[in-house]
């Protein structure tokens, strides 16, 4: 198999794109299982008794007393609720291990590091290569290896030789590994039938699933909302009843009083012509009303991408991108966000006007 780089100017320089068959990776991501390196990605570990409460008071998730085996996504924002990093956090014997965007790790690591302060807590990078295996075969072969598969979403079960193995998000399990040990696990699951795949099918399934990324489907405007990364763990990244941390204003005020500016939908691309790019504009009427994210084709979708756009668009509305190539987009209207919920604070401020 020849492997093709990933492209050097997006977000997974250095990883394999594809191995020669894209459309062919993503099919049997779809049917059978594969596994795609996404080594790439920055690991940390923390340790210290009172890593978990420390984390807790710095962070948007509820972490302070996740047990053993527990999974999360958790957020760091700034003053004003806009997203500056987002990892995805395990706790596991006595030792949580976070892992993030390729270029946020040295970022992460140095503000974590900067708000230890005085709490029993040691923020270091790990030596651990992370390794996701896609498709409804991934637990059979899993187990084959004799492996523990976890019996959840969203819990991790060691690995015998160090590292774990978690189940996170529908049809996908992370091997979290020793980087050494890394062409040993990847050989292994080639022996169970487990097929490569670049991160272009990774890509794929991601944003057919509408799971936002940090950088690519998000700006330094994003607020948690706009993405859906609202929810205890295991329901996304940012816990409603915990207080204490920064941006904690902004995320309670949009809740209760209003509605986020934008929305994260995903909109099908014309085939027919060149793909625009992240961050292009996407027009209505020849005004920008959002922005593209993700950018990928699909196997059975075609060109679709993930969008951040204006709140309250009409799914029908026709839509062009901007940039450098002009390509026709139409919102699917099933991946727009739900709009019941009205916050405790905008049903009392519109009772308090209904009985004027």
């Amino acid at each position: 198999m020849s492997a093709v780089p990933a492209p050097e100017s997006g977000p997974d320089a250095g990883a394999v794109w594809h191995y020669g068959d894209p459309l062919g990776e993503q099919r049997a991501a779809a049917t059978a299982a594969v596994v795609v390196d996404r080594s790439h990605r920055a690991t940390l570990q923390l340790t210290g008794a009172e890593r978990k409460s420390w984390l807790h008071t710095i962070s948007s998730q509820h972490v302070s007393d996740l047990p053993d085996g527990a999974v999360a996504e958790n957020l760091s924002l700034d003053g004003q609720g806009r997203v500056e990093d987002h990892w995805l956090q395990t706790q596991l014997d006595g030792v949580t291990v976070l892992d993030t965007e390729p270029w946020r790790g040295q970022p992460l690591l140095d503000f974590l590091r900067k708000m230890v302060f005085w709490a029993d807590v040691v923020v270091e990078p790990a030596d651990l290569a992370v390794l996701s295996l896609i498709g409804p075969a991934a637990p059979k072969a899993l187990a084959d290896l004799g492996l523990v598969v976890p019996a959840a979403r969203w819990t991790a079960t060691p690995l015998p030789g160090g590292g774990f193995l978690r189940a996170v998000f529908a049809d996908e399990f992370d091997l979290v590994v020793p980087r050494a040990d890394k062409d040993a696990w990847l050989s292994r699951l080639d022996g169970a039938g487990v097929r490569p795949a670049g991160v272009w099918a990774y890509e794929a399934h991601r944003a057919s699933a509408r799971r936002p990324r940090l950088g690519v489907d998000t700006d330094e405007r994003t607020i948690p909302h706009e993405v859906g990364w609202i929810g205890g763990p295991g329901q996304g990244a940012v816990h409603l009843e915990k207080g204490c941390y920064r941006g904690q204003e902004t995320v309670a005020r949009v809740h209760n009083l209003g509605k986020p500016p934008r929305m994260l939908v995903l909109v099908q691309l014309d085939g027919s012509v060149d793909r625009p790019a992240t961050g292009d504009p996407l027009l209505a009427g020849g005004r920008a009303v959002g922005r593209l994210g993700t950018v990928v084709d699909h196997v059975d979708d075609g060109p679709i991408a993930l969008a951040l756009v204006k709140r309250g668009i009409p799914a029908d509305t026709a839509l062009v991108t901007g940039g450098e190539v002009e390509v026709a987009a139409a919102i699917e209207a099933e991946s727009m966000p739900h709009t019941e919920h009205v916050g405790a604070g905008r049903l009392a401020v519109e009772k308090l006007r209904g009985s004027r």
